[in-house]
């Protein structure tokens, strides 16, 4: 009877240290969200099932995450990264709701993931990277150096990316300030040194033929539609004759020129002029033995002159 109570009281304790004893975690792979809610608060706050840098409690009560998934929505920074580190919602893939991903804007792009627009310049984080592919830390960037921000760009309807929104040669900055439109590649007109006709004379002569006036009227018509641009016209003689006689017919070839350009609508104001004596330009054997000299040394040259502030490519 005594051995009977002995061993009725050694299964009592056995009882009892049995179901006092801490149960036996499953391993994570093994965890279920039902599971982890049926375990005390004590125990879930020891446990970090998903390894985010939260622990179950705090995901399941808290923060209402996935506790068996490192990143709840997916937006490639873990739960903990977002609820310890960078303060945003670790339930949404967009917390500041600009277009762009919070891991992105992270890892990615170094902007801030709880501001729209980082660098607090009007336009969203992710209008400049996506659509303007502009710099969304700098709010007084320009892209493509031209001497215009990126938002002043956009504003202006050019291109933030491209120097020369309309290529006429003109950067957009030089085109605004010189007050002319950088989104329309005639404006301003830009003549070429080349641009206007040269014409000759008959030997000793300061006439003007046909074939001459209709390249000078040539040469108005371009210098009408140039109105930043004057003239300068340069006559010669070939090198027959006196140098003081050659001066006097080279001034009477430049006035000729003059006063065609004035007759036809060239104010004054946009036109100088010089008599040059003899060209500077070899002649053949031939012609420096002919008394009629060289014809192409007998001219005039008409030389577009900008008043604009700057020249195109520079």
């Amino acid at each position: 009877m005594k051995h009977s109570k002995l061993t009725l009281f050694m299964l009592t304790i056995a009882f009892v240290i049995s179901n006092c004893a801490p149960k036996e975690l499953l391993p994570p792979p093994d965890r279920t969200l039902e599971y982890l809610m049926s375990l005390d608060e004590e125990t879930l706050r020891t446990l970090d099932t998903d390894s985010d840098g939260l622990n179950d409690y705090v995901e399941i009560y808290e923060t209402e995450t996935d506790p068996l998934s490192p990143d709840s929505d997916n937006d490639g920074l873990t739960d903990g990264e977002e609820v310890n580190e960078y303060n945003t919602d670790p339930n949404n893939a967009d917390s500041d709701g600009d277009g762009l991903s919070d891991g992105d804007e992270v890892n990615s792009y170094n902007t801030d993931p709880n501001n729209s627009d980082t660098d607090g310049d009007g336009l969203s984080d992710y209008d400049e990277i996506m659509t303007y592919k502009t710099d969304p830390n700098d709010a007084n960037g320009d892209a493509d150096g031209d001497g215009v921000s990126d938002v002043d760009e956009i504003a202006n309807g050019t291109d933030p990316t491209n120097a020369d929104s309309d290529g006429d040669g003109f950067t957009d900055g030089q085109e605004l300030d010189m007050g002319t439109n950088p989104l329309n590649s005639s404006d301003p007109v830009y003549l070429a040194m080349d641009a206007f006709s040269t014409v000759n004379f008959a030997f000793d002569r300061s006439n003007l033929s046909d074939a001459a006036a209709q390249a000078l009227s040539d040469n108005v018509e371009l210098l009408q539609g140039a109105p930043a641009f004057k003239i300068r016209v340069d006559a010669y003689t070939d090198h027959v004759g006196g140098d003081q006689y050659n001066l006097r017919l080279s001034l009477r070839r430049a006035a000729a020129v003059v006063k065609f350009y004035t007759d036809n609508g060239i104010s004054e104001d946009r036109i100088e002029s010089r008599g040059l004596g003899k060209a500077p330009v070899e002649c053949s054997a031939s012609e420096k033995e002919s008394n009629d000299g060289c014809e192409k040394n007998r001219r005039a040259e008409s030389h577009p002159v900008s008043t604009l502030k700057y020249s195109p490519g520079m």
